[in-house]
């Protein structure tokens, strides 16, 4: 059976911390406002005569003008020639992604907008069919959102796809047939994130990163690390943020963030358990134990740490769900 014109499916995909700090290109967490907000991309696909994508939204018109320029619409490619691998049949469709993220944020950006058109793609195939089960498992899926976050970063990392699509904290892991695990998150933590209202391009950030490092900073890296995992899975909330500190990339990208080092010196005088550089930036986070505390910062966050009008803050919590149907 056919899809019908009047069917669509609309899916929105939440924005992510890469990194963590402690964990550079192979941790990420998804991150929910606490008053509701949606903060992250949405993708509507409804049936059509001719493929076709609009493009909406705040953070539009930091976009390519031509569709076929989008991200989104790369998406659209990569899924259909999976669906003709697949044997299954294709069908025209209109695209609209909502672009509520603000491009080259370090919010996990471009991962929101592949995870929104990809699974929006999914899941339209399967209401339109009437599927008990998706064409594509999660597993598929998650590989397919990698390939394209490597094709606008040039490389391949899923510290943003993972946590956008699955939610919660996620750790990657040397296995192309596993990707990422699961950790053990802390709930009950308060993620101010801050978003300054200015652009850093994710190649320009890793530009400045040296191409080796120190046995010092490889073996401080590694206990860090692990250390954060092992303080997950005991669930020991002081223990796992007291090591929450970047000694990959915050000392060579903080230049590139005006104001940063003063605003995260000022957040850990005031009790928060951690700050940082959430993915390449600008934007920053920082984790509190109290609500009472995290609005307060944001509130001082707004006063001194955003610099145009584009800039926000918000109080999140962990996103336990990633990428759902609307």
């Amino acid at each position: 059976m056919g899809a019908t014109a009047l069917m669509s499916v609309s899916v929105f995909a939440p924005a992510s911390i890469g990194n963590l700090s402690v964990g550079f290109d192979i941790l990420g967490l998804a991150v929910k406002p606490i008053d509701g907000t949606l903060l992250g991309d949405v993708v509507s696909v409804e049936a059509a005569t001719e493929d076709s994508l609009v493009v909406i939204g705040e953070f539009a018109n930091k976009l390519p003008g031509a569709p076929t320029d989008n991200i989104v619409w790369h998406s659209l490619l990569l899924f259909n020639k999976a669906m003709v691998k697949a044997g299954h049949k294709i069908e025209p469709v209109k695209m609209v992604l909502d672009k509520k993220m603000p491009v080259g944020s370090g919010l996990g950006s471009s991962a929101c907008s592949v995870v929104a058109a990809l699974e929006s793609l999914n899941a339209y195939y399967q209401k339109a069919h009437n599927l008990s089960e998706a064409y594509f498992c999660k597993k598929t899926m998650l590989f397919m959102m990698g390939q394209m976050e490597a094709q606008i970063s040039g490389s391949l990392h899923y510290d943003n796809v993972a946590p956008c699509y699955l939610g919660n904290l996620q750790l990657m892991v040397p296995n192309e047939q596993v990707i990422c695990k699961a950790l053990p998150g802390f709930d009950n933590c308060y993620y101010v994130m801050a978003y300054p209202g200015i652009e850093v391009s994710t190649k320009a950030a890793r530009e400045v990163l040296p191409t080796s490092y120190s046995r010092k900073d490889a073996i401080e890296f590694a206990q860090n690390l692990a250390t954060f995992v092992d303080a997950c899975h005991r669930n020991d909330k002081l223990e796992a943020f007291a090591v929450v500190k970047d000694v990959i990339a915050e000392p060579y990208r903080e230049h590139l963030l005006p104001k940063f080092s003063d605003a995260k010196k000022h957040l850990i005088a005031q009790g928060a358990l951690a700050a940082g550089i959430s993915g390449s930036g600008p934007t920053l986070f920082s984790v509190f134990e109290s609500k009472e505390l995290a609005q307060e910062m944001a509130e001082w966050l707004k006063v001194n740490y955003l610099q145009t009008d584009l800039g926000f803050v918000h109080v999140c919590k962990v996103d336990d769900v990633g990428a759902c149907v609307l």
